[in-house]
């Protein structure tokens, strides 16, 4: 069973930032989740939502910002009060690579809002993390951005996020995993994508004794805010 910290330690920092990712490592996560946009200058921006109007308050789309106006919008804190702001993936890696097992990198592309986001991860991650490749699992709600992720590298680990499970979509994205609402996790989902070689893993699971009937149903890890539980 892998237990993902689900935008870091999200349920002790702010959401997909620099501390809440060191906060799980340091509390003994070794697979992590986290979303990707890109900036209007073509930087990757980890943040979970397409606007800052639920973290900064502030009612403005990433991809109509630089990677230097993101500055301008702490985001909100009821944690600890310190000023976080929303992080670039480069400076999230190293946070995470010290005993990595699997990263999953969720590329936030619905209706190719982001052309070219595919390709510019890629080639970031191919020339800045070489020797991360291996333990990087992309995934997306959006099919023809894993599509064209499968199109330009072969060999890139997939996992395909639905809300409707179809296992042939996964098949011909020859993708390893299938992520999904827990809520929407029947028995028979991990039945057929056993057969067919595939993971389940599913979101976002915060307590132990559910987390144990969903791997006693045959999830193979989940998504969480409490990796602490898990760890």
């Amino acid at each position: 069973m892998l237990y993902f910290a689900h935008r870091g330690a999200s349920a002790r920092q702010v959401q997909n930032t620099l501390p809440a990712f060191s906060l799980a490592r340091q509390l003994g996560a070794s697979c992590y989740e986290l979303d990707v946009h890109l900036t209007k200058d073509g930087a990757l921006a980890v943040h979970h939502d397409y606007s800052l109007k639920t973290t900064a308050g502030a009612d403005v789309l990433l991809k109509n910002l630089t990677l230097a106006q993101l500055q301008d919008y702490p985001l909100m804190n009821r944690f600890d009060g310190q000023t976080v702001y929303v992080p670039e993936l480069k400076d999230v890696l190293p946070v995470v690579e010290p005993g990595l097992q699997l990263l999953n990198i969720e590329l936030k592309n619905d209706d190719n809002v982001y052309p070219g986001l595919e390709k510019r991860l890629l080639d970031e991650l191919h020339a800045d993390a070489p020797q991360m490749l291996s333990k990087i699992l992309f995934s997306s709600f959006d099919y023809d951005t894993l599509a064209r992720i499968r199109q330009l590298d072969k060999n890139a680990r997939i996992g395909l996020l639905t809300r409707s499970f179809d296992v042939s979509k996964a098949l011909d994205l020859q993708a390893e995993s299938v992520h999904m609402n827990y809520t929407r996790f029947v028995p028979t989902v991990a039945q057929e994508c056993r057969q067919n070689g595939l993971k389940v893993y599913l979101y976002t699971v915060n307590e132990v004794p559910l987390a144990r009937t969903l791997q006693q149903q045959g999830a193979d890890g989940i998504f969480t805010d409490c990796v602490d539980l898990f760890v």
